[in-house]
């Protein structure tokens, strides 16, 4: 699958941690209070940044893993209720846009591409950062996590922000910096355009993308390009 003489997309969905935000301090922030409450050690923003990218159930069992109090069942699901209001306290006193997110996003918009989010993050969060950082209003679909049944790399995310955008994945692409989201990606049947320094423990070039970038402000000049190749 290729980007090149797919014309401009109608559609472009956007991963949202370590795609368009570095939410990693402000996540291990949350981590480490929740880690509190039972009496365990803090994790450095290095370690929980590697746990990033699956959702917050998989976030809270590896960093109770790390903690060395590994969690299960009950536990786990108590955990789990423990960290939501706790989350929903650091979405965005450390959270920082990455470098060329706002410029693009407008360049993007302007040029007549629908907008989306798909992320793993819950909802309720997801929206609070965008309406933050005042970019809410581009976004034509916003999927959160806990709006779908299976989280990314499964597709379901990705197909249903593109059924309220009423676009065919054929006419659209997905931008990300992970190995979900190439999953997903490639299970939508889209072509998938990673950025380069974020959150993914597996080298990006040896993720499958179909278009590497250094970041997300080179994306409408290879959209350009491509359209025109």
């Amino acid at each position: 699958m290729t980007i090149v003489g797919r014309g401009f997309p109608k559609a472009i969905l956007f991963d949202l941690d370590g795609t368009l935000i570095d939410s990693a301090p402000d996540i291990t922030v949350a981590v480490n209070e929740l880690l509190a409450t039972r009496g365990l050690p803090g994790q450095t923003v290095a370690a929980v940044t590697v746990m990033i990218g699956n959702g917050v159930e998989k976030l809270v069992e590896r960093a109770f893993a790390a903690a060395g109090q590994p969690l299960a069942g009950a536990e786990l699901a108590q955990a789990l209720r423990d960290m939501a209001p706790i989350y929903l306290r650091h979405t965005t006193n450390r959270t920082t846009l990455l470098p060329g997110v706002r410029e693009s996003l407008a360049v993007l918009h302007v040029r007549g591409a629908l907008l989306g989010v798909v992320t793993n993050k819950p909802q309720a969060a997801t929206r609070q950062i965008l309406l933050h950082f005042g970019l809410l209003d581009l976004f034509k679909a916003v999927i959160g996590g806990d709006a779908v049944v299976a989280k990314k790399p499964a597709p379901d995310a990705l197909l249903l922000a593109l059924e309220k955008m009423r676009v065919e994945p054929a006419d659209a692409i997905m931008v990300g910096d992970s190995k979900a989201d190439v999953g997903a990606a490639r299970a939508a049947g889209m072509p998938v355009v990673l950025i380069r320094g974020g959150y993914t423990t597996i080298a990006v070039e040896d993720l499958g993308a179909d278009l590497i970038l250094d970041s997300l402000d080179q994306l409408p000049a290879a959209l350009r390009q491509a359209e025109a190749a």
